[in-house]
């Protein structure tokens, strides 16, 4: 029976691990492009981050990415929602993945259907990871009273799905605008993409109670 218990707790925390390991190349994803970018080719910022598949950073972009598919396409959640949506931003992680965006420079017509599901893919992506924040990852134990870890956890969750769905909205505004607007110098695509990024580390680090652990 001892044995039995140990072996499950050692899976819990190896799940746990997972987590944690899914939140780290969320956070440092951004981070490590933008340097990558400056060390291997020189030069600032790119548009967006999906950009960053057209440099010498490429590997590590299409990398994380499928590391994060990975493991979400294994990932089993309390209910059968949890596994349907880990299953769905697992195949928009592919997707962002291997349909990259317009190069920078040198687009061509053949590059528009591959652009457009990069885009699809993105938005369903960042949709359903908000959707883990705000909803999955905030159920509780009905049975039991949430703790007050619980709780500021799920203030964490709240604020970074809203932080998701606040960047993907602006992200859509400012497709709308001329392709030679003056904001678009300070290339806010890259910074949202990143902040959103970001949010979506945050948030399955604290589910992997690297943050606010009981």
């Amino acid at each position: 029976m001892s044995q039995k218990s140990n072996s499950n707790d050692s899976l819990v925390i190896s799940y746990l691990g997972l987590r944690k390991a899914v939140g780290v190349i969320g956070l440092a994803l951004p981070f490590a492009l933008a340097i990558g970018k400056i060390l291997f080719d020189g030069g600032g910022l790119q548009s967006s981050m999906s950009s960053y598949y057209h440099t010498n950073t490429r590997n590590l972009f299409v990398g994380s990415l499928c590391a994060i598919a990975v493991f979400l396409m294994s990932y089993w959640g309390y209910d059968r929602k949890d596994n349907i949506a880990a299953k769905i931003a697992s195949i928009f992680a592919i997707g962002v993945a291997f349909f990259p965006t317009y190069p920078e420079v040198g687009a061509t017509s053949a590059d528009a259907l591959t652009a457009r599901i990069h885009f699809i893919s993105a938005a369903g992506f960042f949709l359903t990871l908000a959707f883990f924040s705000l909803f999955l990852f905030r159920k509780s134990d009905p049975k039991k009273p949430p703790t007050p870890q619980k709780r500021k956890r799920n203030l964490v969750y709240m604020v970074c799905g809203l932080t998701m769905l606040a960047s993907i909205a602006l992200i859509g505004i400012l497709a709308m605008l001329p392709w030679d607007h003056p904001i678009k110098r300070f290339k806010p695509v890259f910074w949202l993409e990143s902040l959103a990024v970001v949010a979506f580390g945050v948030s399955w680090l604290t589910k992997g109670e690297a943050i606010l652990e009981d």
